[in-house]
């Protein structure tokens, strides 16, 4: 059974102003992330907003208008820097202000920091301009990009005394990273096809007649790309209902948070269904209001025993 910390130990000056910092970063660049961990009690909060402010580097890095050379000796500069913290070699008077948070977090929590070397491996398949040709070849990607941000985030969440099936929450958190992951990337095929990238299986593609690509705000022509966007819809859903099952496993506000965060990412999933183009168009996003209406939810409970209970009735 993962154990949960019930209590963080004293916070010194220097590590509330490092996970501060990280705070900021994660209110400012991940406003979906951001709605689920503020239901967070403070040591979980701080930590997650640790992990996020640590990926974001690493994704930055990525995207970022550097050379692949580049990307590539700032990504290994980064492992080592995650090596230094699993080692215990960072401090509180280091000048990196993620570093300092993510060491303490991993020393206050049992976060597994492998994840992070798992994040740092899928980003390099980006740099590297890997393709996918089947579900199989892209559940690896999104495990290093997604699962795996799953699995560190349930080092920070634990899982409740004495829950059922408690040995089975990595997978299911993993399987949960998975289903954000692919829904992610329906909301951004135009945009990462305009950079000349496509993460959909070319199995999938071919099979609705997309291999060409995504550039525009329309769809290929001769295409069926509502198609293609309600089979991967169906996809990401069965992800979901498997994912859930990790929510009664947690306690009451990290369930919370996990039903905040994956439902709002379900209600996009539901926007693009009902208008597969929408994605060609322009981002596909939520209003403010309606993620503060999932966020409440979550913490009521409500979309979990939804999910449940339509999880149930499937396997029935």
């Amino acid at each position: 059974m993962i154990r949960t910390v019930e209590s963080a130990p004293h916070v010194s000056a220097p590590v509330l102003a490092a996970y501060s910092y990280c705070e900021a970063v994660t209110g400012q660049q991940a406003r979906n992330f951001a709605y689920g961990i503020r239901l967070l009690p403070t040591s979980k909060r701080r930590a997650m907003s640790a992990l996020y402010a640590f990926s974001r580097r690493v994704d930055d890095i990525g995207d970022g208008a550097l050379t692949g050379d580049v990307k590539v000796a700032r990504l290994e500069d980064t492992r080592e820097l995650l090596t230094r913290i699993r080692d215990r070699a960072v401090d509180e008077d280091d000048t990196d202000p993620v570093a300092v948070a993510l060491a303490h977090a991993a020393d206050t929590f049992p976060i597994p920091l492998g994840g992070l070397d798992e994040l740092i491996d899928g980003v390099l398949m980006d740099v590297r301009g890997e393709t996918y040709e089947t579900w199989d070849d892209l559940k690896v990607y999104c495990r290093c990009v997604a699962g795996a941000i799953g699995r560190l985030s349930l080092g920070v969440f634990g899982t409740e005394p004495g829950a059922r099936g408690a040995e089975r929450a990595p997978e299911y958190a993993d399987t949960l990273g998975l289903a954000l992951q692919l829904t992610n990337i329906l909301r951004d095929v135009r945009e990462d096809g305009e950079g000349g990238r496509t993460y959909l299986p070319s199995d999938d593609l071919a099979k609705f007649g997309c291999s060409a690509g995504f550039s525009g705000p329309t769809p290929p022509e001769g295409s069926d790309f509502a198609g293609l966007v309600h089979f991967e819809v169906r996809r990401a859903r069965a992800l979901f209902a498997e994912g859930y099952r990790l929510l009664p496993m947690l306690d009451r506000r990290s369930g919370a948070c996990v039903a905040a965060m994956a439902g709002i990412y379900r209600r996009l999933l539901d926007r693009i269904e009902r208008d597969p183009e929408a994605v060609l168009r322009g981002r596909v996003s939520l209003p403010g209001r309606e993620k503060a209406y999932v966020a409440v939810r979550g913490l009521s409970g409500l979309d979990a025993r939804h999910v449940t209970r339509r999880t149930v009735r499937r396997r029935a």
